[in-house]
């Protein structure tokens, strides 16, 4: 789940595990834990955001200091605390008030929800037909859906990556217990999947940019084949947008104005940093991003056709028993125009 994706970067992280959920909530600096979105210095709200990284639309706003001068007029400034990267650990510290913002599917936004949400979700990006999907790598025999069953997929638990190769094998006729899931962590399978542990990798560009970009692996069916739902939102915790409303807002213009930028230049947004790294993104894989965000969505309000595409989501995460019972999701989003 592309950017002008809310505040996701473009080679990194997501899902699960308490080692994440550490990493989110103590490696941020004591000024920025201490913040609890509370005010600063002079009487500025502090909004805690997980640290960006390398790309992406909050990668050059803090490094060319425009966000925090746009959050400015609202009275705010930003606390990077942690790094950028699974939602279901986000979600928990913006339950425990230790982070403000965070990004994530609507798949596992679901899954949070269904727990005790202490958050909503204020903007929404529309699926990424291109970026996300069932990977294969080259020459696997596997050409198309139905010849991943017998096979092992890989998969997050509960978000993008089941959602993406349920809705696979829903939309071909294939009853799930027909291909092996393979709960993994996505930072932990590439070296699985290379190494031939599983058949395929149910996955979105985060990960998939480098696979693709290796020339060793193809998506077998994309977002757009599988006729996926999995928007892309930013969630805010609740006791903040309640608290701080404008800041909220001023964060929501600066992400559609930057977005819309970065969808016209996506290059610009690619290693902000450092062009070297593990974090950089070179060669080929360079190409294949610049080419996904060219076609991914951008940031914008939630409308009433979003929501019953959620609602449908959240409907088939209960009929495949990814959840007990059916989420309300709209009881959990924020009206960015009604801020005030």
């Amino acid at each position: 789940m592309n950017l002008p994706r809310p505040l996701r970067t473009t080679i990194a992280p997501a899902l699960l595990t308490i080692t994440a959920l550490l990493v989110l909530t103590a490696c941020g600096t004591s000024e920025a834990d201490s913040g609890s979105g509370g005010f600063g210095a002079k009487g500025t709200v502090d909004i805690r955001i997980p640290d960006p990284g390398n790309s992406g639309v909050l990668a050059l706003g803090k490094k060319d200091g425009s966000l925090d001068k746009a959050l400015a007029k609202a009275g705010a400034r930003v606390r990077w605390t942690g790094s950028a990267g699974p939602f279901a650990p986000a979600a928990q510290a913006m339950n425990a008030d230790q982070l403000d913002i965070a990004t994530g599917s609507i798949t596992s936004g679901i899954t949070s929800l269904a727990q005790r949400p202490g958050f909503k979700f204020f903007t929404a990006v529309d699926p990424d037909a291109a970026g996300e999907g069932i990977l294969v790598k080259n020459g696997s025999g596997i050409e198309s859906v139905a010849d991943l069953v017998g096979r092992k997929v890989a998969v997050n638990q509960g978000g993008t990556g089941e959602y993406l190769l349920l809705k696979a094998l829903a939309k071909a006729g294939i009853p799930a217990d027909k291909v092996k899931r393979v709960y993994l962590r996505p930072d932990q399978t590439a070296a699985v999947f290379n190494a031939g542990k599983v058949d395929a990798w149910s996955v979105w560009a985060t990960y998939a940019v480098a696979e693709i970009g290796s020339g060793k692996a193809h998506f077998v069916a994309d977002g757009a084949a599988i006729g996926s739902d999995n928007y892309s939102l930013n969630a805010v915790r609740t006791g903040f947008a309640e608290q701080h409303p404008k800041v909220v807002k001023a964060l929501y213009q600066y992400l559609r104005e930057a977005g819309a930028k970065e969808k016209q230049n996506p290059a610009a947004y690619l290693n902000v940093f450092t062009d070297v790294g593990p974090t950089a993104v070179t060669g080929n894989a360079k190409e294949v991003q610049t080419d996904f965000t060219r076609k991914g969505g951008t940031v914008r309000p939630i409308g009433p056709e979003d929501i019953k595409r959620f609602e449908a989501v959240a409907a088939f995460y209960a009929e495949q028993k990814v959840t007990p019972t059916e989420v309300d999701v709209a009881a959990h989003l924020l009206d960015i125009g009604k801020l005030k």
